[in-house]
């Protein structure tokens, strides 16, 4: 499944550096260098596994290299910030999620930058969903063991979270299920991953291409995804929803930023993509959404995880008694971010 997952993302994100293409006031001559990949996770988070994957077909059908450099940090708005200063020539560009141009708004006090005013969306490649998974030793197989051992333990679990997605999840795990957890946040999925694998986290919520490897290998107990419906990828986990969780249906969408000073361009060829990618596009779940790979489309996927998010978190910015629902505390030297979002 993960093989086919990975095959979509190919297709798609072809189509998504056509459209840089499209978008660049040397579209007659770009590309005629290395092309660079900013990504605000670290390697081996599911955003950097498959735009390396994606990376190695785009070099081949661009002819010129694909440079990856992970800024991970800041819930990142290292590497936001960084593309919103670059030169706005088409050869930096932003591989990113919800966590920088939805979450970051309503997660953050202040930002170094604007998801809106200071990009040109460019390509929205999928949608990953992500699952809840826990130490095998926590004494619970189903997400009601775990809410019932969570209300009987009050303050006694935890949730790691490297993402913006996983912070959110996490958060209205809590909320809608009335448990007091512990939020332990960390610069990416990787770092957050070892914790809960090593026994000194409880669980966490992660993208089901990085966490399903280690899942298969026993080391973690995957209990539900977090969209509303099963997932193909893991079809035998049922939902949060229809786990017991009510109001629970989050994933992330990934896509390609450009700098903001980007040529409108003419975007309409490039959008006009294949019918086959298309219909491979949607095979195992990760880009199903028929407007993938076009502009709007991609800017109206970051519009409403913002307003989403906003719904889900903006109580608890405002009212102390919804903040107090999830805890945080800061793990120096584990890969964790001091002051981090919702302590």
């Amino acid at each position: 499944m993960i093989s086919g997952l990975i095959r979509n993302l190919r297709a798609v994100g072809a189509a998504a550096l056509c459209l840089v293409a499209a978008s660049t006031a040397q579209a007659d001559t770009w590309p005629s260098r290395n092309i660079t990949l900013v990504l605000p996770f670290a390697a081996g988070s599911g955003t950097d596994t498959t735009t390396r994957l994606i990376s190695q077909h785009l070099s081949q059908a661009l002819g010129v290299g694909i440079v990856i450099e992970n800024k991970a940090g800041a819930n990142g708005m290292l590497a936001a910030s960084y593309v919103a200063k670059a030169a706005p020539d088409g050869y930096t560009l932003l591989v990113t999620t919800n966590t920088t141009h939805s979450a970051n708004p309503y997660l953050l006090k202040s930002l170094t930058y604007d998801p809106v005013k200071d990009f040109t969306p460019i390509a929205r490649t999928g949608d990953l969903p992500f699952m809840l998974v826990v130490n095998p030793e926590v004494q619970a197989k189903t997400v009601g063991e775990l809410v019932a051992y969570g209300k009987a333990n009050p303050g006694k679990l935890s949730y790691a979270s490297g993402s913006s997605s996983a912070i959110v999840s996490g958060a209205t795990f809590a909320h809608n299920a009335g448990l007091d957890l512990l939020h332990v946040p960390y610069k990416s999925s990787p770092p957050a991953l070892n914790d809960v694998m090593g026994g000194r986290v409880s669980m966490m919520f992660v993208d089901i291409l990085t966490g399903l490897p280690h899942v298969n290998g026993n080391a973690l107990r995957a209990l539900a995804v977090t969209t509303k419906d099963r997932s193909p990828l893991v079809p035998n986990l049922p939902s949060m929803q229809e786990a017991g969780v009510p109001d629970f249906d989050i994933s992330s969408w990934q896509g390609y930023f450009g700098h903001r000073r980007h040529a409108e361009g003419d975007r309409d060829p490039a959008q006009r993509r294949d019918p086959e990618d298309r219909r491979e596009a949607g095979d195992q779940g990760t880009a199903r959404h028929p407007r993938h790979g076009r502009v709007l489309g991609h800017a109206g996927a970051a519009r409403h995880v913002r307003e989403r998010t906003a719904r889900a978190v903006g109580e608890a910015d405002h009212q102390r008694e919804d903040r107090e629902a999830v805890r945080t505390v800061s793990c120096r030297g584990r890969g964790a971010e001091p002051g981090a979002p919702l302590s």
